[in-house]
């Protein structure tokens, strides 16, 4: 299964009540598996999780740490990017080269890299006393 159909098939399981935006992750790791994450709303705003916190957590209950690509989709006339918490929490978990692809459900597709969304990202070395 492609990232695209995994992202997609997710996307449906999207638990979205209040503001029905569908968003479907997925994430491929180094060692070939993928893990899948939608968005859950909660009614106390924002106490919701993003399609790739979800996606991110479910690689690490599975004991994996790094992200090789990564696809989100959502209903939108253009392609739309992650929020700048996931843009962290990307960046946690892939190297600055690695390939996110944005898609709308038509097919549009924007192709970026993880230091593209977040240039300049705190990091573990940012933490470093020396």
């Amino acid at each position: 299964m492609s990232l695209r159909e995994a992202a997609l098939a997710v996307r449906e399981n999207a638990y979205v009540p209040y503001s029905r935006y569908k968003v479907g992750a997925a994430l491929r790791t180094p060692s070939g598996a993928v893990y899948v994450g939608c968005n859950v709303e909660n009614v106390a705003y924002p106490e919701g999780t993003c399609a790739e916190a979800g996606a991110i957590a479910a690689m690490v209950a599975a004991g994996e740490t790094e992200i090789a690509e990564a696809y989100v989709i959502a209903d939108a006339e253009h392609p739309v990017p992650p929020c700048g918490g996931c843009r962290q929490k990307l960046a946690e978990f892939a190297k600055s080269g690695v390939t996110v692809t944005l898609a709308t459900l038509d097919g549009t597709e924007h192709v970026t890299k993880v230091a593209e969304l977040l240039p300049g990202a705190f990091s573990a070395s940012h933490m470093e006393r020396t």
